[in-house]
């Protein structure tokens, strides 16, 4: 670990979601990721765990010691409390949450909070500003509603794996949670416009926000739906390279590092040309434009992967940024540690943990001038470590918590 980042301690200006609360009964991926995007810019969120092991998250990736990193940094800023929702009384509790909530987050199957009693139709009684956003991987209604969902699964079906790879390789997964974090950010999105319509339109009342992992995806890759209808394309996977421009590829330097480069613009490609030196490239009618450049898309990835692999992934750089060239090299995260320009943009902020102690994660973002977001806390090791706490604000006595703690209601 070094010691260049900044050390991002607790201050007292106001965030922008501050007296925002925030319930996230969900578990592992989308909907606690989202709560804790809302967290990140204020919103006081209440996590609810289950008794015993607590969020699977605690369990997923590496651990230092009995420390589990992932957890650690994925749950930042929330109090995080033990309920068994299968009980009267953790149902009652979780009534009492919603009372007052602007916002609460499940990722149950279809039907499972109506089992409960904790639906929206039976939250809202008490609370009809009350935002409620369900995280799914299918829907809440449609033929495969009550299908298992993960974010892998959605990758699959949305089309998204299906453009991934090269032509003469399978279909390829991402190696991270993709359709998570890409639902958690759009559900943010979907989040905060739900909170603008109830407190600046007539009526001030929530709703419910259907939020499905594979339509996250799917919308990625939208504009695919127009170029089916009218003209029949299916398209395939290409690597590296888009169908639309080149060059658009990875390069491998003499030091076996890589480079990438894109010029998808006429002022970008000559650029390039300029940078490896082969202005003659420009009066070739192989790469006069665009269209000529992706169907001769082998030759010039080979004229600049010669190029490359005479250099060094320094010396590529160094040239590329001189002449104002679009290139980037591919890092790994050590790489990114060191990099000045994560550092100049606090993009790895250290936090003070009591478990760990000095703990660097990633930033928050994006970055806003006057209101920016920012960690308050890593996650607590204890599974319910705000228990007591929040139930006590809510109204239980200390006897109350007690009886639910013997109950196994709360842990």
């Amino acid at each position: 670990m070094t010691d260049t980042q900044p050390l991002q301690a607790p201050t007292r200006e106001r965030l922008p979601l501050e007296g925002i609360k925030v319930v996230d009964l969900a578990t592992l991926g989308a909907g606690p990721w989202l709560a804790t995007r809302l967290s990140d810019f204020g919103a006081e969120v209440v996590k609810v765990e289950r008794p015993g092991d607590g969020d699977p998250l605690r369990q997923v990736g590496q651990a230092d010691g009995d420390v589990p990193l992932w957890w650690k940094a994925e749950g930042r800023n929330k109090r995080c409390i033990t309920v068994d929702l299968k009980a009267d009384g953790g149902r009652e509790i979780v009534r009492r949450l919603a009372a007052d909530a602007d916002v609460l987050i499940e990722n149950f199957r279809p039907g499972t909070l109506e089992r409960w009693g904790l639906d929206y139709e039976a939250l809202s009684v008490d609370n009809p500003r009350l935002i409620m956003v369900r995280v799914t991987g299918w829907g809440q209604d449609g033929p495969y509603r009550d299908r298992a969902g993960f974010g892998t699964l959605a990758e699959a079906i949305s089309g998204w794996a299906h453009l991934n790879g090269y032509p003469d390789t399978p279909p390829t997964l991402p190696p991270f949670a993709l359709g998570d974090a890409v639902t958690a950010l759009l559900g943010s999105y979907a989040t905060m416009v739900a909170l603008y319509e109830r407190d600046v339109q007539p009526g001030g009342r929530g709703q419910v926000v259907d939020l499905a992992i594979y339509e996250s995806l799917f919308s990625l890759i939208g504009p695919q739906v127009i170029l089916y209808d009218r003209l029949g394309i299916v398209p395939q996977r290409v690597g590296n390279a888009v169908e639309y421009a080149a060059p658009r590829n990875i390069y491998r330097t003499g030091d076996d590092q890589y480079v990438t480069v894109v010029a998808s613009t006429q002022g970008t490609w000559e650029r390039v040309a300029r940078a490896i030196d082969r202005l003659d490239l420009l009066e070739d009618p192989r790469f006069a434009d665009n269209p000529a450049r992706s169907r001769h898309r082998d030759e010039l990835d080979a004229i600049i992967g010669d190029w490359m692999a005479a250099r060094t992934q320094e010396e590529v750089m160094e040239t590329f940024v001189r002449h104002d060239a679009t290139a980037a090299p591919v890092y790994d995260i050590a790489q990114i540690f060191e990099d000045p320009h994560f550092r100049a943009r606090e993009a790895i902020v250290t936090v003070e943990d009591d478990d760990l102690g000095p703990t660097q994660v990633c930033g928050v973002f994006p970055r806003l001038s006057r209101t920016p977001g920012r960690i308050e806390r890593l996650a607590p090791a204890a599974a319910g470590a705000h228990t007591d706490e929040v139930l006590l604000e809510l109204g239980y006595s200390d006897a109350d918590v007690s009886e639910l703690r013997d109950r196994g209601v709360v842990a």
